[in-house]
């Protein structure tokens, strides 16, 4: 699908992120008409958001709170759009972190802390580079044509632990088995970056599109 009156607007979340614009870029080549936005006037009109993230809770937390945007965020995901959280975009889905000692309040759509890897296992924190997931949720729509045991690429030394383990789509081993996907009614959010993930993660995020389609 090109970019057209046929492709579904998509807002994409500027709060000053690293990989903003690779997620604009891959939304694009998927066959959305992707729109970076900064305030909340430019999810009005939009059929999904997404919130990518690299660095820091607090600072995501924080930066989403000058734009106004934290509540804007909840609104839209009341409204039953679709919303795609990426890295530290999903983290912010939860109520806080443990991150230098954080004092910053997350959304709270879902009950949980975001928690450091322990060291003790030996391995290199962060994890940069390429894992597989396990698909424990197969009807997610996120996951259409991708094969369980595929394998995408993450960068983060943090990950969130649901309480309710029920929206767990995917798992992953890293010296601990964590949640690196979740999915409940029109909330999606991934640990790992789709895209930086090549071929797997832009049929994610091709499915993502279609969900919002």
């Amino acid at each position: 699908m090109g970019v057209g009156e046929s492709s579904p607007v998509i807002a994409v979340i500027d709060y000053d992120s690293g990989n903003l614009r690779s997620v604009h870029k891959a939304l694009l080549a998927v066959g959305a008409d992707a729109r970076v936005i900064r305030h909340p006037e430019g999810m009005r009109d939009a059929r999904a958001v997404v919130l990518p993230g690299v660095g820091a809770f607090d600072d995501c937390i924080n930066a989403l709170r000058r734009q106004e945007l934290l509540a804007a965020v909840k609104e839209f995901i009341g409204s039953g759009r679709p919303f795609l959280g990426i890295c530290v975009g999903y983290q912010a889905l939860f109520e806080a972190s443990e991150e230098y000692n954080s004092c910053a309040q997350g959304l709270g759509l879902f009950r949980g802390r975001v928690v450091r890897f322990n060291s003790a296992h030996g391995l290199k924190i962060p994890q940069i580079g390429w894992n597989q997931v396990r698909i424990t949720k197969p009807d997610c729509p996120l996951y259409r044509d991708i094969a369980d045991g595929t394998h995408f690429y993450f960068v983060h030394s943090f990950h969130p632990q649901p309480e309710d383990q029920d929206i767990v789509a995917t798992r992953t081993d890293y010296g601990v088995d964590f949640s690196s996907s979740i999915w409940r009614e029109n909330v999606y959010a991934t640990q790992f970056h789709p895209e930086k993930s090549q071929t797997a993660g832009m049929q994610l995020l091709r499915n993502f599109v279609a969900v919002a389609g």
